[in-house]
């Protein structure tokens, strides 16, 4: 049992680390702020590999597959999780198009994304059913060779910025609820296509966020990915993979909380002595530093079980369950051990601290991991 990442994944690894320092961490407080998405960050990113690195080299990716993907979200996400996530999620939809889409599908829109030059969004959450994939109401209706889409989304992320979405549709309304869902990709600037910015999030604000309505939009039947009535089943195997990079976005932001920390306890001094003196001191260290290993232990298992053909994607919830839970944790303890100092924008663990809850949010609820866990474990 080799726990030791290859020499290839070591580089990945600093690269992208040594990207994240030069690039994204002189603009991060500001597109924080100003809820800025740079476009320009995301085509450096695609110059050096970084975009779509899952996807296989014939399609225009880098192949590092699911687990130099996971790495690359780790160590961007170790400055800013959310123009992190503006890099890693800039093909958000298109892991459907790769295991699902025709050759001319994968040919057409998966070479733009890893250049860097066109982003997708997966449209899948709505006003009134999120974690509830079942519950989606979008309907797409059959019209000649095409088909007629009507319908809304909410929290779509690159919604405002993306060139191409996929888009969960209801297609075949008589079948059992499983059974009436089919992903169709649906081209940005259609007509009938509505996005608005939302605005004022808590975190990730660099991310874009949006609201997308479609009013008797028309696409072509040819844009249906995979087989009519299979949605459902591609969407939740899109969320199995998925949540590994969401478990590395918590890797990464956990990880920098805790060297932040380490760093300050050192030269803070309190009564006389640095901080880090002090038992309680070590005793919050010690536990972000004892659940940061055990995350990763999860996160590249089941990351490295995806590319070897092998998938455990209860392991995978496992590890996005308590990537979300360790990354609002050590994001919680950065902010105490630093204080006041914490709290104000001189320093980054603020808005880890902002950041961080999202990831017991998105890509299912912290609650919806636990029944899928827990079903998994009553079905052995």
């Amino acid at each position: 049992m080799d726990f030791e990442l290859t020499e290839e994944m070591r580089m990945l690894k600093e690269m992208a680390y040594k990207f994240a320092v030069a690039e994204i961490a002189p603009v991060s407080a500001e597109c924080d702020e100003q809820e800025k998405y740079l476009p320009e960050i995301r085509k450096k990113a695609a110059e050096n590999g970084l975009v779509g690195a899952w996807i296989p080299e014939a399609y225009g990716g880098s192949g590092a597959g699911i687990l130099g993907n996971t790495i690359i979200t780790e160590e961007l996400s170790k400055i800013d999780m959310g123009i992190g996530l503006n890099i890693v999620a800039s093909g958000f939809g298109c892991e459907s198009i790769l295991n699902y889409g025709t050759e001319e599908q994968k040919k057409t829109y998966l070479p733009p994304v890893c250049q860097g030059v066109q982003v997708c969004a997966g449209a899948y959450t709505e006003p009134n059913a999120g974690t509830d994939v079942s519950g989606y109401k979008t309907r797409a209706v059959k019209d000649g060779t095409d088909y007629v889409i009507n319908g809304n989304k909410m929290f779509i992320t690159n919604g405002t910025v993306c060139d191409f979405m996929v888009a969960q549709c209801i297609t075949n309304p008589d079948q059992k609820k499983h059974n009436s869902f089919s992903l169709i990709i649906v081209p940005a600037d259609a007509k009938g296509v509505t996005r608005n910015k939302l605005h004022g999030k808590m975190g990730i604000r660099a991310s874009d966020t949006a609201e997308i309505a479609f009013e008797d939009v028309r696409v072509p039947q040819s844009n249906l990915v995979g087989k009519e009535g299979n949605g459902f089943r591609q969407l939740m195997h899109f969320f199995d993979i998925t949540r590994v990079m969401v478990s590395g976005q918590a890797l990464g932001l956990a990880q920098a909380c805790l060297e932040t920390s380490i760093k300050y306890v050192k030269e803070r001094t309190a009564f006389g002595a640095p901080l880090g003196a002090f038992q309680i001191t070590q005793m919050k260290l010690t536990e972000m530093a004892i659940r940061i290993e055990a995350l990763r232990g999860l996160v590249y298992k089941a990351a490295w079980l995806i590319d070897q053909g092998k998938p455990d994607y209860t392991l995978a919830a496992m590890a996005k369950f308590y990537g979300g839970q360790t990354a609002v944790f050590c994001a919680n303890y950065a902010v105490e051990l630093h204080g006041g100092y914490g709290y104000i924008e001189e320093y980054p663990v603020q808005k880890w601290y902002r950041d961080a809850k999202i990831l017991e949010l998105y890509e299912g609820t912290k609650e919806a991991e636990i029944m899928t866990i827990g079903r998994a474990l009553q079905a052995r």
